[in-house]
């Protein structure tokens, strides 16, 4: 075993998670040249370019993707062995980092951080918000929160919430001034706030029921967005059209200030989930955020089990 590249194993993993070794130094509590000296010992020792470096930014290489993947999970094995040792069964404390959607914040996330924090008063809890499908062991986080259960097959995935759906909504005000969609066809010639998930992602196409089956509609319109609050501020202002789930303008609807465009078009989706290694069930901080979640997201899931067996 190599302890030069054990020893420098953190900034290596710091600079990844971090994009940036500024940002690494400031996490790791070290200057940037000391963080710049470990990385540079590690990629001497493995003869190897981990990263790829100009004046603006730092990427992985392909072989520094593989070996961040690779020892990140280690290193979090580590830690967590590390930290159930020093801490008492029941004391919860410590780091605890959630890599959460933006939109999932209101669907019962945020309730359950300030519960955990809460009773918890020598935990910390990290919320990063993210759109894209983080690998959160890789990432450094301790749980994610995902909507639908595609997670990796090593990964435990606890239900939070009951399916949602995806619908059209507008505001009054737009739909009196342009006219109100009566197939699917019409939102062709209607401003369409889209979405990209990702920097380098497409345009998020909207998927609709249409004639008994699903379809995927790419529309177009004047905003392209990738944070699912703004759209709802976007749309309040009447500019257009959005698709979006039945959770986030729930309030909106019933005060009529949103209405539902095209309701036959509504998609079911799987609830929202919570996911994690099934090794970070042993630390007492991830046990005390699951207990809490599912304490309080159970009373909405047991009336909707049971009126969906009614």
């Amino acid at each position: 075993m190599d302890r030069d590249i054990l020893i420098h194993l953190p900034a290596v993993l710091a600079v990844a998670r971090c994009q940036s070794f500024a940002a690494a130094s400031k996490e790791l509590k070290m200057s940037p040249s000391a963080v710049s000296h470990a990385v540079r010992a590690v990629e001497e020792r493995l003869g190897l370019p981990l990263f790829a470096r100009t004046t603006r930014s730092v990427s992985l290489t392909e072989t520094g993707r593989s070996f961040v993947a690779a020892t990140a999970t280690a290193t979090s094995d580590i830690a967590d062995a590390i930290e159930s040792a020093r801490a008492d069964q029941n004391r919860v404390a410590g780091l605890l980092r959630l890599n959460v959607p933006m939109p999932a914040l209101s669907m019962g996330i945020d309730r359950i951080v300030r519960e955990t924090v809460r009773r918890h008063a020598d935990l910390r809890v990290e919320v990063f918000c993210d759109n894209s499908l983080s690998d959160i062991v890789a990432d450094g986080f301790d749980i994610g929160v995902r909507i639908g259960t595609m997670v990796a097959e090593d990964m435990v995935a606890i239900r939070m919430t009951p399916p949602i759906r995806s619908l059209l909504v507008a505001a009054p005000s737009y739909l009196e001034k342009y006219g109100t969609p009566t197939c699917v066809a019409d939102l062709q010639s209607h401003n369409c706030i889209t979405y990209r998930k990702r920097k380098d992602g497409p345009i998020y196409d909207w998927t609709l029921m249409e004639d008994g089956g699903a379809v995927d509609l790419r529309v177009r319109g004047t905003f392209i967005v990738n944070e699912a609050s703004y759209a709802r501020q976007l749309v309040l202002d009447g500019v257009g059209i959005i698709y979006a789930y039945d959770r986030l303008v729930e309030d909106e609807l019933a005060d009529g200030s949103l209405v539902e465009v095209l309701p036959e078009t509504r998609v079911e989706k799987p609830g929202l989930y919570l996911y994690y290694p099934q090794r970070a069930s042993r630390t007492p901080k991830v046990r005390a955020f699951i207990d809490i979640a599912r304490e309080i997201m159970a009373p909405e899931l047991r009336r909707y089990d049971q009126e969906a067996a009614e």
